[in-house]
């Protein structure tokens, strides 16, 4: 048990939606996990940052989400490279043992590959708790955006996804962003994400 233990512990390389343990961990959720029900489902990116709650980008959206809305009334799930955990099981191996950024891949296949998996991981779970959320809020940009989207499309369970459209294209060309669609930390894109949290 103690040589087992060792290497679960180990840190995981490359592309973690590739690795067997991911794939094993997705189907316990699914298969497994009870979802406890809560009104509002919060969709949020996971970080390169380790617990994903103590990484700056969450405490960031912690603040934002904290001041709309009260405690009981929402869960946080946690989605991207990683596959997609309830927030709560965020120390659960492998989600605390890997570090990787999507957005620094160039390889084509590598991308392609991440949004086929990821798209069918997220319709899974959106599948599974159909009945547990009065409604779901994503919160993403880039190719998480993209499997968020086709995710709820093919499940046919709805998600509002911010920052919308609109204030993407608006955004788009922002100087100094490294990435086209900038980053979730802008106030423009939180200040958005806030407005409608307080409106649900």
């Amino acid at each position: 048990m103690g040589d087992g233990r060792r290497e679960a512990d180990a840190p995981i390389e490359g592309p973690p939606f590739y690795h067997p343990a991911f794939e094993d961990a997705y189907r316990y959720i699914i298969d497994c996990y009870e979802v406890e029900p809560r009104e509002i489902a919060i969709f949020l990116p996971c970080a390169v940052h380790k617990p994903y709650s103590e990484s700056p980008s969450h405490r960031l959206f912690s603040g934002v989400i904290g001041s709309a809305l009260a405690r009981d009334r929402y869960h946080i799930i946690i989605f991207g490279s990683c596959g997609i955990l309830p927030g709560e099981l965020e120390m659960m191996y492998p989600f605390a043992h890997y570090r990787f950024m999507l957005g620094r891949v160039r390889d084509d296949t590598v991308r392609e590959d991440f949004l086929r998996i990821e798209t069918g991981r997220i319709a899974g779970y959106l599948e599974k708790t159909a009945g547990a959320y009065r409604t779901r809020v994503a919160y993403c940009i880039g190719l998480f955006r993209e499997a968020m989207v086709a995710a709820s499309g093919i499940s046919g369970v709805p998600v509002q996804v911010y920052p919308s459209e609109r204030n993407l294209k608006r955004m788009r060309f922002v100087l100094g962003c490294p990435f086209p669609d900038g980053s979730l930390s802008m106030e423009q894109y939180l200040d958005e994400f806030g407005t409608a949290l307080k409106e649900l």
